[in-house]
């Protein structure tokens, strides 16, 4: 038996495997995607772009991009099984279930779901990613109790899913930011959600489980749902004049204030000047603006007291909502652009597997007797 290795609690500082799909270079403190620092990307290219890069390692030419772009639209659509099943759903539940739940269920309807061949995989890749934000709009349309909106496929993958949401493509720049915070979204190492999609996958279980697990990791607001508890605490707030005073009684009190620090990153992480120029540009559009003061006051407090830096959950909320989504919709956005890095990551362990199996260190009672039920 080889050398046990006592890890820290949570894997901290913990290199589990090696991977090429994104990295935090410590020179720039840029989270990079195959070698391109994000910030880039999200400035020069599309999320459909971004989608094709984080699969084959290389952004696509022009005749790359239409033909991964034509099988994405075509894919959108979704089986009538599985609208009758959104149908079902109770109104008051949780998006994330719904879209758990949905994923689960193309699954069931794929006969080739045990075939993980890359071929395969990359079929499987483009279908979720066109399917996802279809089951995410249905089950926000069927909360609500309004009828489904069809795909459209004239329209870009953003534009898509706002005309699924609210029945129409709003302003471009609307559209900009949306499609900026899903590259900044896309992809982050071995976050928690990735790791746990690429745990199942080394069992050599199939992709839609893996992905209902991250989707079901995700959905804690330590990790993706802490974008609805920033907005939630702002809404709290409410008033940019207090959130000072918010931020000083939550750090005296020790209060837990979501999107503030980040494992990975000491210096800040180096996707916030991004979303947050993209969410002032939509305090801009929409003349909401309180958002914005409000963001610049918690920070400010935050980096006073405690000298932290806030993640991209922090601007990402008030964005979107700003873009008219409801808060609880926020971590199924999150879905729809982490989809493209899970799935990377899927490929990537089933290429060189396996299976990821730690041990733990027993502290219980030390082994003892079964007294009969009488002397108990």
């Amino acid at each position: 038996m080889s050398e046990i290795i006592r890890a820290p609690k949570g894997l901290a500082g913990v290199i589990t495997d090696d991977t090429t799909i994104s990295k935090v270079m410590p020179s720039t403190n840029s989270l990079t995607y195959s070698g391109y620092a994000v910030q880039d990307l999200a400035e020069h290219t599309s999320f459909e772009e971004v989608a094709y890069l984080m699969v084959n390692g290389e952004l696509p030419n022009a005749e790359q991009l239409d033909e991964f772009n034509a099988k994405e639209k075509q894919y959108r659509s979704i089986h009538e099984d599985v609208k009758k099943a959104i149908r079902l759903f109770p109104k008051e539940a949780h998006p994330m279930d719904f879209l758990r739940t949905g994923v689960s269920f193309l699954g069931m309807l794929d006969d080739r779901v045990w075939d993980n061949s890359s071929e395969t995989n990359m079929d499987k890749y483009i279908r979720l990613l066109a399917k996802i934000p279809t089951i995410a709009a249905y089950s926000y349309r069927h909360s609500i109790g309004e009828d489904f909106i069809d795909p459209v496929a004239s329209l870009s993958f953003s534009e898509n899913f706002f005309n699924m949401c609210f029945g129409q493509v709003p302003a471009e720049a609307v559209v900009k930011a949306f499609d900026v915070s899903l590259i900044l979204y896309a992809e982050h190492s071995f976050n928690a959600s990735t790791f746990t999609t690429r745990v199942i996958t080394s069992t050599t279980s199939d992709m839609y489980s893996a992905i209902c697990g991250g989707i079901g990791a995700l959905k804690g607001p330590l990790h993706g749902g802490a974008n609805e508890m920033v907005m939630h605490m702002m809404k709290e707030i409410d008033d940019p004049s207090k959130a000072k005073e918010w931020m000083l009684d939550a750090l005296a009190n020790k209060k837990k204030v979501m999107g503030f620090g980040h494992r990975v990153y000491r210096s800040g992480d180096s996707r916030v000047p991004t979303m947050h120029k993209y969410a002032q540009k939509m305090a801009e559009y929409t003349g909401e603006t309180k958002w914005m003061d409000m963001y610049e006051a918690l920070k400010n407090t935050m980096l006073e007291e405690k000298g932290i830096y806030p993640n991209l959950d922090f601007p990402a909320g008030p964005a979107y909502y700003m873009m008219g989504f409801p808060i609880d919709f926020f971590t199924p956005i999150f879905v729809m652009a982490r989809i493209t890095g899970w799935c990377a990551h899927i490929m990537e362990q089933t290429a060189n597997n396996r299976i990821i199996r730690p041990l733990s260190a027993y502290t219980g009672v030390a082994q003892r007797e079964v007294r009969p039920l009488e002397q108990r």
